[in-house]
């Protein structure tokens, strides 16, 4: 990586004496950060998916996640406002600032350029991510691309990325590679915002650590979806029953009267089995 930066723009030069922005700066940083320590996790089970469905080690770690106390908080936490502020912030600071590679054909410039680029596919790709798991949009379609995590979470994964030839081919690879571009190179501008990377021989030597990072996930990523793509599709039942693998077989008390109750209405059911 070279060494040589390019001096900061003139819109930039406002902003550097002015200590609510030092603030908002490193929060967005901070956030950042938060948020790349997740996706490190997520792409990391994802992979898990290469391993296969006897057993299904996917569908462990989703059972495990969901199974979390507090998962809203944890989720909304760590997660979703981390990522809306840094998207926020990152909209206004990026609007503010003036692509100088023209002038100053650097590494580093072209690395910011790409990293804004990034960003702007990263939006996108996350809001039709998150959207489309969550089942928001209907019909068979909305369906087709829903994420069901009990029971069905590997067979609704593979179905989501299969849900069309724009989604499997178009929308994953740009948005994974964006991710994972995006991701690294915010690792190592984030050692230089919080001064853990001063020089050029640390940032280079930093550098090459987040060059790991981003094989790495990229890795993960690919890897998940090359598995989804080699898969087959296949129906998930419309009320799909999930059951607990951690609840047990023996009935409790409550189960036993609540038969009882239905004993007497004539609503005889059976208690769970052994």
């Amino acid at each position: 990586m070279s060494s040589a930066i390019a001096p900061p723009s003139a819109s930039h030069a406002p902003h550097a004496a002015n200590p609510a922005h030092f603030l908002l700066r490193r929060l967005h940083s901070l956030t950042g950060l938060i948020f790349s320590g997740y996706v490190v996790v997520h792409l990391s089970i994802n992979a898990t998916l290469l391993q296969g469905t006897s057993p299904d080690v996917f569908q462990t770690q989703v059972d495990k996640i969901h199974s979390l106390p507090f998962l809203a908080i944890i989720e909304w936490t760590a997660i979703y406002l981390p990522i809306i502020f840094h998207t926020v912030y990152g909209i206004y600071h990026g609007l503010a600032m003036r692509p100088n590679v023209g002038e100053y054909n650097y590494t580093k410039n072209w690395f910011y350029v790409f990293q804004r680029i990034s960003a702007i596919i990263l939006v996108v790709f996350l809001l039709f991510h998150v959207l489309t798991m969550k089942g928001v949009f209907g019909g068979e379609f909305g369906r087709e691309l829903t994420f069901v995590p009990h029971a069905h979470a590997t067979q609704s994964t593979f179905n989501h990325i299969k849900a069309a030839w724009w989604v499997t081919f178009i929308i994953y690879p740009i948005g994974l590679l964006a991710g994972t571009y995006h991701l690294a190179n915010g690792v190592w501008t984030a050692a230089i915002t919080w001064g853990l990377t001063i020089s050029a021989r640390a940032q280079r030597r930093f550098g090459y650590l987040c060059i790991g990072l981003f094989v790495f996930t990229t890795a993960c990523a690919f890897g998940a979806w090359g598995k989804a793509v080699l898969s087959e599709r296949k129906p998930i039942p419309e009320q799909a029953e999930y059951v607990d693998p951690n609840k047990s077989a023996i009935p409790s008390p409550s189960d036993v009267i609540k038969t009882g109750e239905n004993v007497i209405r004539g609503e005889d059911k059976p208690l769970p089995s052994k």
